[in-house]
Formats: structure tokens, C-alpha cells, sequence
């Protein structure tokens, strides 16, 4: 792992009178932001293989996946801050470690002429180079725990795509990482599993490494992405529970539902937990009728967690990334003004940093702030349309049934058992599942509990002799010889053939002589 100094960033671009294309921020929080660049690797997987595929050369050096890590933070107001050249230049080592400050100057100047001169001009380049950004290079860090959001950008983008929404979210008081979307085997990332997979795991790979950190409150987590991030955080989200909040910024979980359906772990049960998704202006029947895809929609069927869907008419997809903000020539905002748009980004901006500041810090301002209309928030008319949609209960299962027995007592667990029923019809457990689950606390010494839930087996499935047998086995565990006779009597009237009770009868109630 190698930490870089980008203290020298921060001058890299020169100076510059001129405004900056993007006014879509907004106002600052309370603290200073520091910015700190790692470059380590996930050795746990391979990223180049043994040979070059364009050129055929072997491969020399690491071969382990890159992960350069962008960490934002809340930290003292001391030092230069970074200029947005000094943002682009960092996109030049996020694949190649390696590479000395003369092919990164070279690097970075190919990817500015291909992509943003060819938009702007390189005048508009230049200027936007030399724009101020809040972050300080390696400042120290404030003291105090702050909650954390790993951030993932569109389709092989850079890092430092948002870099201003990330910025923005530190002087909040968040803690935030983002690393480069790379492809599973190179830069290119394809539109398919195996590229949400590659990105899925690079989240899992950032959110392991914020556990490292030690001004990450890793208890209070969320994730949040852009366009193609923005699927690969809903799948990454659906496999760690641990995450508390998602934020989609016009996420392509709502245009890929071809994918999203063909993994089925990614399961609404496992997505019970508040989203904010953030849209542009909707395509019309016929442009949808005309990209082929599946008309179903996967936000409609998160309904286990809070959605707040936030349509900003004046935005097309590319207005959500400030990068794209700061090149984008006047042909790009069709009816709308350039003002506009970054009027209706900043205010993107200010719902995700209170949505975060509602369920991260449990901010009762910021929860008002998200129940209100958007008039009443200062919102201009004609800026956003707004649609909150309240959670449903989830369906339930045996760690619901568990919960409420901890919560009230195992003495009756049949009756905690119907009393889900009522609130889930379909609630029906598998008699092995409930077996195990008696095995798990007999093994843990909690024989009284586990008696309750073998004996709640019983009741469910009647005509199982195994059942009966298991619930004499506790008995027997806690020393209650007659009652352990009476269930494995009951297991062999079921199924005489059932060794276990008959060994265990011939034990401990041998037939007289």
C-alpha cells in the first residue's frame, strides 16, 4: 500500500481569473476538507493476466487488481487546496501505479485533449484546470468519528468524477472513499455481470479498508453512485447488510433490469433499507419503447426500505457528474440554461447531503427537510418533482420469529409463531430449518429455549417422527428422562424404523424382562 503526497497538485494547473463552467455545489459545511490518495491492491484478484491482450508481450510486474483510493475527510483548515487539473492528473495513475510524473504529465494531457478540449476547447480546458477546489492534500484529519460513504462512478470513469458532491459530503462531516471504474481485466468496463461483479467488489474492497480508518464510523454506512455505480452499489449493498442507506444518482439499477433480474440474491428482502434515487427528466413511451429493454422497474419492487425519488427536470443523465458539468458545451442543455442545470445540480446535491444526514446521523432537521414539498424547501418551481414511498413490512422469517422470542420470551413460541402468521400469511418454515435451529441453541447450552422450538416443530409438522425424536433429545439433554421417553415413543409411533429413538429407548427405557 503507498500512500501519494498530491501536495504538488494543487498548483499543478497555473492560475485563472475565469469562472468556472460549474456553479453546482453549493454552499460548503462547517468543516475543512482534506484529501488523502492510496494506492494499494486487492490481492485477491488478478486485474492483468499473464500476457498483454492488445500487444501479446508477457506481463511483468504486479498483476493484482489497482484500487487507488480517494479519501475525503473532515480536517483542519491548513495547507494549499488541490485544483481540478490536480483531480485530472490523478486519473492518470489510477491503473498504473507505476508510472513516472513525465508519463502521468503525458497521460493526462492525451485524456484532456480527447476528452474534454474536443468538447470545450482548450482555453475552457485550461480554466477549468486551474479552478479551486476545497480539498487540502494530506491535511490533518479533525478528531471524532464520522459517518461513512463509499462512492462509486459511472462506466470506467474516474474516481474523482464527483469529486464536488464528495467534497461537499466531507465538510458535512462524512467520511468518503471512491475508487476508478475499472473494468474486471482492464480500463474498459463492459455493461454486463461480470462488470457490476468487478465494481461490486471494489465497494466490498472500500469498505473493508474504511474499517482501517480512524475517523470512519463504520456503523453508520452508506452507499452512493452514479449511472452505472449506480447498479453496482445496489448489488453490493444487497450482499452486505451492513449498509444503512443508498443514493443513486440516475443509477442504471432502473435502466439495466435485465441484469438486476438475473442475479437473484439481489432480492428486494435483502434491500430493506432506504434509498434515495435521483432522476433525470423521464424519456418519453416511445424512446423507451425504443432502447428494447424490459418495461419492469426494480425501484417498484424495493418496497421493504423508505424510497424518496427525486426527478430534476432540468438534468439529462450526464448533468449528474460535476465533471462532465465543467466541459459540457452550450448544445448539451437543449431547452434549459447552463444556469439552470447547475441550479438544479446543486439542489441534487443538498437532497443527498440531507437524505444521509436523516438516516446516518438521525438528524431530525434533515428528516423534516425530506417530508417537506420542495416549494417549501426553496425549491424553484419547475426544479424537481418529489415521490416519498413509505416501507412495508418485511416478509417474515425464523430470525424475525428469534427476534420476537428474544423480545418476549421463548415460554410460547407457537404463539409468537401465529402471530406473525397474521401479519404474513406465506409465512410457512421449513421443518429442517426449524430443526437446525433448535440444534443451534441446544449446541449453545440454551436447552430450555431450544425445547420451545423443537416442540413448536411438532406442532408444524405433526406427522414427523423426526420432529418428536429431536425434541426427546432435549429433553434428555436437560435431564427430563420422562418426557424424553414420551417423544421418542411418539417418533416411533411415526416411523418405526427411527434408529435414533429406538436406541435411545433401549437406553433409557429397557423393556423389562
Amino acid at each position: 500500500m503507498r500512500i501519494v503526497s498530491v501536495i504538488v497538485l494543487a498548483l499543478a494547473a497555473g492560475s485563472s481569473h475565469a469562472a468556472s463552467y460549474f456553479t453546482g455545489a453549493g454552499a460548503p459545511g462547517p468543516h475543512a476538507v482534506g484529501l488523502r490518495v492510496v494506492q494499494q491492491y486487492d490481492y485477491s484478484r488478478v486485474y492483468r493476466g499473464a500476457f498483454d491482450h492488445a500487444t501479446g508481450k508477457a506481463v511483468t510486474g504486479e498483476r493484482a487488481r489497482p484500487v487507488q483510493t480517494l479519501i475525503w475527510y473532515p480536517a483542519q483548515a491548513i495547507g494549499n487546496n488541490i485544483t481540478w487539473g490536480g483531480y485530472v492528473r490523478l486519473g492518470a495513475s489510477e491503473e498504473f501505479f507505476g508510472r513516472s510524473a513525465g508519463e502521468i504529465d503525458a497521460a493526462t494531457a492525451e485524456f484532456v485533449k480527447s476528452q474534454y478540449a474536443s468538447e470545450a476547447g482548450s482555453a475552457r480546458a485550461r480554466d477549468e484546470a486551474a479552478q479551486m477546489m476545497l480539498a487540502r492534500p494530506d491535511a490533518r484529519a479533525l478528531a471524532g468519528k464520522y459517518p461513512v460513504v463509499i462512492y462509486a462512478p459511472s462506466l470506467s470513469a474516474s474516481a474523482a468524477e464527483n469529486a464536488d458532491l464528495c467534497e461537499q459530503l466531507a465538510s458535512h462531516g462524512y467520511v468518503v472513499l471512491a475508487s476508478a471504474s475499472l473494468g474486471p481485466r482492464s480500463r474498459a468496463m463492459p455493461t454486463d455481470l461480470d462488470g457490476i461483479a468487478a465494481q461490486a467488489a471494489d465497494i466490498a474492497y472500500l469498505v473493508a479498508y474504511a474499517h482501517t480508518l480512524a475517523q470512519a464510523d463504520t456503523g453508520k454506512l452508506a452507499l452512493a453512485g452514479y449511472s452505472w455505480g449506480g447498479i453496482s452499489n445496489v448489488f453490493a449493498a444487497a450482499a452486505d447488510s451492513r449498509i444503512k442507506a443508498l443514493v443513486s444518482l440516475d443509477g442504471s439499477v432502473r435502466y439495466y433490469p435485465e441484469l438486476v433480474s438475473t442475479n437473484k440474491q439481489v432480492a428486494p428482502v435483502r434491500l430493506a433499507i432506504p434509498m434515495l434515487y435521483l432522476a433525470a427528466r423521464p424519456r418519453s413511451l416511445e424512446e423507451i419503447a425504443e432502447r428494447g429493454k424490459p418495461s419492469t422497474s426494480f425501484l417498484n419492487e424495493m418496497k421493504y426500505g423508505a424510497m424518496l425519488k427525486v426527478t430534476l427536470t432540468p438534468m439529462e443523465h450526464f448533468a449528474f457528474s460535476s465533471s462532465y458539468l465543467r466541459y459540457a458545451s452550450d448544445k448539451r442543455y437543449g431547452d434549459y440554461t447552463r444556469t439552470e442545470v447547475n441550479q438544479a445540480h446543486k439542489w441534487a446535491v443538498t437532497y443527498v447531503q440531507r437524505f444521509l444526514d436523516a438516516y446516518l446521523k438521525d438528524d431530525a432537521a434533515a428528516k423534516v427537510f425530506l417530508a417537506n414539498a420542495p416549494a417549501k424547501n426553496g425549491v424553484p418551481a419547475h426544479v424537481l418533482a418529489l415521490e416519498a414511498r413509505a416501507p412495508i413490512a418485511l416478509p417474515a422469517t425464523l430470525e424475525t420469529l428469534a427476534v420476537a422470542l428474544d423480545k418476549d420470551g421463548f415460554d410460547d413460541a407457537h404463539a409468537a409463531y401465529l402471530a406473525l402468521r397474521k401479519q404474513d400469511s406465506k409465512f410457512e418454515p421449513p421443518e429442517k430449518a426449524v430443526n437446525a435451529w433448535g440444534y443451534d441453541l441446544l449446541g449453545r447450552g440454551e436447552t430450555v429455549k431450544a425445547i420451545e422450538v423443537f416442540r413448536l416443530n411438532t406442532l408444524l409438522f405433526p406427522a414427523s417422527a423426526n420432529c418428536f425424536s429431536s425434541l426427546g433429545e432435549a429433553y434428555e439433554q436437560q435431564g427430563s428422562r420422562a418426557l424424553a421417553v414420551l417423544n421418542y415413543r411418539r417418533a416411533l409411533a411415526l416411523d418405526p424404523l427411527d434408529e435414533w429413538a429406538l436406541a435411545r429407548l433401549k437406553e433409557l427405557a429397557p423393556p423389562r424382562s
